[in-house]
């Protein structure tokens, strides 16, 4: 996945059609690490153009966590997308595409720019509801913005809880950022139409989008990303 940041005009799925054939051997020869045979059968698999079952094999998923507090040297996109579709899966959530707009969340917000492209990077519910009855209703441009605020509230519910408890007054508010993100995904599919599917199905399954990524981020980010704890934590892990 290469410019997914550069641009959020809307948040979409983007990682499966962005994946590439060397994206695809960084994977493979994390595989190899722990495994020579099985990086030869994910090889095979994915010459035989069955990339998705070596993306949801159990290998894959521990190669890409890592070893001694370090993920696997993989693009950011199957960092994601690997243990985020596995979590997904382990709460009955099979629809692929539902992995890659979950996974694609964390690799889109990775730069602050691409956060405040939506709603000029304000945070909280409040200001993220106005930003909404600023646009005109049942356009293409209130769809829109629905969905990027939607997205940016699971990102920060599901990579961030710990700061979003705190900052916004206790657990109450986390699952109000879930429950928002429910309404507004509910919103952009009424808006777009026949081209809402995903996003509707996004809305009814907002829980379980926010708890793989919560399971998700606490390989990579800790469990208080922005404590001096957990940054230390992460640091140390890595040395091991």
């Amino acid at each position: 996945m290469r410019n997914c940041a550069t641009s959020i005009a809307m948040i979409t799925p983007l990682i499966h059609r962005a994946l590439t054939r060397e994206d695809l051997a960084q994977l493979v020869a994390e595989i190899g690490r722990l495994d020579q045979a099985e990086a030869r059968a994910a090889e095979q698999s994915i010459q035989a153009g069955a990339v998705d079952s070596v993306l949801d094999s159990p290998v894959a998923l521990e190669a890409v966590r890592g070893r001694g507090g370090a993920p696997g040297a993989v693009p950011l996109s199957i960092l994601w997308y690997v243990p985020v579709r596995a979590a997904l899966r382990a709460r009955g959530v099979s629809d692929v595409e539902l992995a890659d707009y979950t996974a694609t969340l964390p690799v889109v917000f990775a730069t602050w720019r691409a956060v405040r492209t939506v709603a000029r990077g304000e945070t909280g519910i409040d200001v993220w509801w106005r930003y909404l009855a600023s646009l005109p209703d049942g356009t293409m441009a209130q769809a829109e913005g629905a969905a990027d605020v939607a997205a940016l509230a699971l990102w920060w519910a599901g990579c961030f809880p710990e700061w979003v408890s705190r900052r916004m007054a206790g657990r109450g508010m986390l699952r109000a950022y879930v429950t928002f993100a429910a309404q507004a995904l509910a919103l952009a599919a009424r808006a777009f139409g026949p081209n809402g599917p995903l996003y509707g199905r996004a809305a009814e399954q907002a829980e379980a989008l926010h708890a793989a990524l919560t399971e998700t981020r606490r390989d990579y980010l800790g469990r208080d990303a922005h404590s001096p704890g957990s940054r230390l934590e992460r640091f140390l892990g890595r040395l091991n």
